[in-house]
């Protein structure tokens, strides 16, 4: 089979910037609006982190409006501050929190970043006055961390290595604090935060290799528009580089030249890149970027150059497997203490996957072949791993699995449905779109008795995501012993005996060449749904069929996830709501044959409540999602207004 790329995408927003764009806005006193931030959960930890010192930051969306209140108003959070899987959260926050004399944090993370080192950016603080505690075992130099703010000293401080973001907190702290801070580094790192400083109204000295910030200065408030993130579009460049026919523009990408060495290295193996609509806005170049399938070769990436590509080394390794020769990465340490040591996560995935390559303290050697690359990928919860291996599993040949795809929201949330979208066969690529009708809820809101009314009263297919999921339990329990013992390794092992069906009006399971509806409403595959269908492999699985029953005809779908993790781009949104007593009640009716009694009812919506909670991460509406309480409507008439809005959003 042949891969075809071709279209247009942008990229979410980039997210050092909207990191920045938040804690700027929140430092300058005033409005200040921020278009397409990143709506990741990284971006969420330094929104939340925010609110907690009073900054009325409110939900994250394509418009934000952060009312600025400044320093002075800011006050300790009352709690732990969760950075989750964030080191640029923290290491900011570090750095503004340490100039807010009299006031103080702890700051906590997930496993990855707790054993990332904070070190570096604890000394420069310290240095200035402010008082830094590590709070884990001797030692241990990472999260959880204390920053106890005080009215701090100038500093000059020579960064060891190249780090954007120890500079951003040093800049913070003496901005904060009113101090001036002069920052020297090895070679130049990321400049987002002098640009953005300047952009708004703070007066910086600058050469390739220091800033110096004056004292007492002031951050004035700024509309801003986040540009497309280049490290995401490196991903897509790549897919389109690794495609048989392909032209593929990136639209709006940040290409600050801190940020475009993985552009440089890609050009210098051979990718055709081209470059468009450049212009300045917000103090960052953006532009489009035109990429092409081209014939690849090795190259060697280190030195200075390896700052400017840092986060896009995984996927440059990805992308060497394919390249005629042997393509060397040195010089890279700090990959070592990103979010996973993603030098030896690289490495050892790759060799899984059968390339041949080799590990170095500070890199790898990579030798390209067109070896089909077969395996499961371990990505340790590193979305640039996730995203890296993803791409090369897009290509026709290799059978590729990760164990953790769900993992990309810390940057992309859209990206398995943005890489489904744009890598096709060329058979598919020559079918025309169709509709798709995305119907999502809580436990049963009547999603699939509804969806297939439906699709019935507009004549297209019903698939039932659920089905998926009750066909994967039905083979767990037939195969793999008790529950309690089931990895998810294990249960996507019986997804190969699973394919599909297309009836003139649905989509079907088929379970070893059968349809098996039946034994799928069986009472053991319904109490162990919902454990199969919180392993990320399966939910990637599935989520997989149902975009590929898409491909094929015009559908309405019904399940979790369906309008915003599946479909984003989905025709219509529905979601179905509906008080717990009635939706209990519903339930037993269906399952009992009869009117069921209070008590029962009572019982039953205990359970409902109880899945709900479970749920609450997945069962959440799209944002353009239309909401439907159906507590007081009959099925029919739920129907009717689900068919008036698909008409509707056909014309």
């Amino acid at each position: 089979m042949r891969l075809v790329v071709r279209g247009e995408i942008r990229v979410p927003g980039d997210k050092s910037i909207s990191h920045r764009a938040l804690i700027f806005s929140a430092l300058a006193v005033g409005p200040s609006r921020i278009a397409n931030i990143l709506e990741s959960a990284d971006v969420q930890a330094t929104a939340r982190a925010l609110r907690m010192m009073g900054v009325p930051i409110p939900p994250l969306g394509r418009m934000v409006t952060v009312s600025g209140i400044g320093a002075a108003a800011m006050h300790s959070p009352p709690q732990a501050v969760d950075c989750g899987n964030s080191g640029t959260t923290t290491r900011l926050l570090s750095g503004m929190l340490a100039g807010l004399d009299g006031r103080s944090a702890r700051l906590e993370g997930d496993e990855s970043l707790s054993a990332r080192p904070m070190r570096r950016v604890a000394a420069p603080l310290r240095a200035m006055g402010a008082r830094v505690e590590f709070e884990g075992a001797e030692g241990h130099e990472g999260l959880p961390m204390r920053v106890h703010g005080h009215a701090l000293t100038s500093l000059s401080w020579d960064n060891a290595h190249a780090s954007a973001q120890v500079k951003g907190a040093v800049l913070l702290a003496g901005l904060v604090s009113g101090v001036a801070v002069h920052v020297r580094e090895p070679s130049r790192s990321r400049d987002h935060t002098e640009r953005m400083l300047r952009a708004r109204g703070v007066e910086l000295d600058t050469t390739e290799t220091t800033v110096t910030l004056h004292a007492a200065q002031r951050l004035q408030s700024l509309d801003v528009e986040v540009p497309a993130d280049p490290s995401s579009a490196t991903f897509f460049a790549a897919l389109a580089a690794l495609a048989d026919e392909s032209e593929l523009r990136l639209t709006h990408v940040c290409l600050n030249p801190t940020r475009t060495g993985a552009f440089d290295v890609l050009q210098r193996m051979g990718v055709p890149l081209r470059f468009a609509d450049t212009q300045m806005s917000g103090g960052e170049t953006i532009g489009t970027v035109i990429a092409s399938a081209g014939d690849l070769c090795a190259t060697r990436i280190g030195g200075d150059e390896i700052p400017r590509c840092i986060d896009e080394l995984p996927m440059i390794a990805c992308l060497a497997t394919r390249a005629i020769g042997d393509t060397i990465i040195a010089d890279a340490h700090e990959l070592r203490v990103k979010e996973s040591d993603r030098i030896a996560a690289v490495v050892n995935n790759l060799r899984t996957l059968g390339a041949d390559v080799e590990e170095f303290p500070d890199g790898m050697r990579i030798t390209g072949s067109n070896t089909p690359l077969r395996g499961h990928v371990i990505t340790q919860g590193d979305h640039r791993l996730a995203m890296a291996f993803g791409i090369l599993a897009a290509l026709p040949g290799n059978e590729i699995t990760i164990d953790d795809p769900d993992c990309v929201a810390v940057s992309f949330p859209t990206f398995w449905h943005d890489l489904a979208r744009l890598a096709q066969t060329h058979e598919q690529a020559t079918m025309r779109t169709f509709t798709v009708i995305a119907i999502d809820g809580p436990a049963a809101s009547g999603k699939s008795s509804t969806a297939q009314w439906v699709a019935e009263q507009l004549g297209v297919r019903h698939v039932d995501s659920g089905a998926f999921y009750r066909a994967v339990t039905y083979l767990a329990l037939q195969s793999l012993g008790a529950p309690e013992t089931w990895s998810e390794q294990a249960v996507v092992s019986v997804c190969s005996r699973i394919d599909q069906r297309f009836t003139d009006r649905s989509v079907l399971p088929l379970i070893d060449g059968a349809v098996a509806d039946d034994v799928l409403r069986d009472a053991a595959v319904t109490r162990h749904v919902s454990r199969v269908a919180q392993m990320s492999l399966i939910r990637h699985w599935v989520n997989a069929q149902v975009r590929r029953a898409a491909t094929m005809s015009s559908v309405v779908v019904d399940g979790r996830d369906i309008g915003t993790a599946v479909f984003p781009n989905a025709s219509l949104k529905v979601f179905l709501i509906a008080d717990p007593w009635e939706r209990a009640r519903r339930r037993l009716v269906q399952r009992l044959g009869r009117l069921p009694v209070d008590h029962e009812i009572a019982l039953e919506t205990e359970a409902l409540v109880a899945r709900d909670a479970l749920d609450a991460t997945q069962s959440v509406p799209a944002r353009d999602a239309i909401t439907i309480d159906t507590t007081a409507l009959t099925q029919e008439e739920q129907v009717d207004r689900i068919v008036a809005l698909a008409r509707a959003a056909q014309h």
